[in-house]
């Protein structure tokens, strides 16, 4: 009889878990975000990092410099920071002593209180066409890599770049992605031998909402279609952002990099454009990432690479009002700058399980109360375990859910 009672609680309760693990995939994974500062309107950096410990599920940030003050205020917050050298100091990081002075100055102050984790040298350098810069790419990160070694730093913060998907010269069907002609072989590949050689991951900005026509809205938010099959695979796609993670790991496999890891840099889609866009407004911006969010978190990658979650930073933690260009530059924002949701997507801590009022999502909470008796051996009871599990899930309305 106890046998059978203690056989029946072990399998209600490891059903139990295994059912919170499969309706919720991800929800607590490593999720990114670019902060970016050009607006005036903006919170103290103090506030922000408070926020995002209290009220959300993000744990990692993007900064696109080492502002001290934003430094200082993630400090002990545990919240995984990636920093950047600003392009125009490449040249100046090719001098091992400048790279030296730039790691005292700019991390070794701020560590291991504040969690840096990664150092990315510039922002999508190649795409400038700036030939020094280019050509100092490379050298820059191995004497950044080098100063960190000599600072005992290296195994805790790695070095990178992200680059734009103009690095590739073919990216349709994603099995023919290749890299540009000249950059391949005289700048991407020593640059991949640099990141396998330090476990340092290629970093990449994909953006579906800069590649979709009115005919692929669909596709690019992640809707449900009949997918789009690569003919030299036969695998099938069915959504833009994976083709285009596809054919930047079919431009390193043609390197012979396939063992280096992606990191998607940014990605993001706006809630606010001028009025000859199509497709931008907040319920698209809601539906690309929350879409976004849950597919790179599940677990299930992309048709060339699969069963792997994808360290995704998305664009932006703000609306910037100071970015030059169109409307929309200035609205790619999960929150306004009073943080309130620009649109939830289920960011917010108290609506993780949660989804956003406008999808018409139900919240369940499942109680199980399993009393567990341990028994003498004359069948008395010596010990009483009351063992709690709490399940929550959710369950969407929308027929468009994948």
């Amino acid at each position: 009889m106890e046998k059978s009672f203690y056989s029946l609680c072990g399998s209600m309760l490891t059903a139990l878990l295994l059912l919170e693990s499969t309706l919720l995939p991800g929800v607590e994974g490593d999720l990114g975000v670019n902060y970016g500062t050009l607006a005036d309107d903006l919170p103290p950096p103090t506030k922000v990092a408070h926020f995002l410990v209290e009220s959300t599920i993000i744990n990692r940030v993007r900064l696109f410099d080492t502002n001290t003050e934003v430094l200082e205020a993630f400090a002990n917050t545990g919240i995984a920071l990636t920093v950047t050298v600003p392009n125009d100091q490449i040249p100046q990081l090719t001098k091992l002593s400048y790279a030296e002075e730039w790691l005292e100055a700019n991390i070794q102050p701020y560590v291991p209180a504040t969690n840096i984790i990664r150092i990315l040298v510039g922002n999508e350098v190649l795409s400038t066409a700036n030939k020094l810069l280019i050509a100092n790419l490379v050298p820059a990160m191995e004497n950044l890599h080098t100063a960190l070694v000599e600072a005992s730093l290296d195994t805790k913060i790695k070095v990178s770049t992200p680059h734009s998907l103009g690095i590739l010269s073919n990216s349709s069907p994603p099995s023919t992605g290749k890299f540009r002609q000249g950059y391949d072989i005289h700048v991407l590949k020593p640059l991949l031998s640099f990141l396998r050689d330090t476990n340092s991951p290629f970093m990449i900005n994909p953006y579906p909402f800069f590649g979709f026509s009115e005919d692929t809205l669909d596709y690019a938010l992640f809707r449900p279609t009949s997918g789009v099959e690569d003919e030299n695979t036969k695998l099938v796609y069915t959504n833009m952002l994976d083709e285009q993670i596809d054919a930047v790991f079919s431009a390193m496999k043609l390197l012979g990099f396939a063992d280096v890891d992606i990191v998607i840099a940014e990605t993001g889609w706006p809630s606010k454009g001028d009025t000859s866009q199509i497709g931008v407004d907040e319920e698209a911006a809601a539906e690309y990432n929350g879409n976004l969010m849950k597919h790179v978190m599940s677990g299930a990658g992309t048709p060339l690479l699969p069963n792997r979650t994808i360290e995704t930073y998305i664009f932006s933690l703000f609306n910037e009002n100071l970015k030059p260009g169109p409307t929309c530059e200035r609205n790619f924002g999960l929150f306004q700058p009073n943080m309130t949701p620009v649109y939830d997507i289920g960011i917010i801590r108290s609506t993780v399980a949660a989804a956003a009022t406008s999808n018409h999502h139900l919240t369940y909470l499942l109680i199980v109360s399993v009393g567990l008796h341990i028994l003498n051996n004359h069948g008395e009871t010596i010990c009483f375990y009351n063992i709690q599990v709490h399940l929550m899930f959710y369950m969407c309305l929308r027929v468009t859910i994948i």
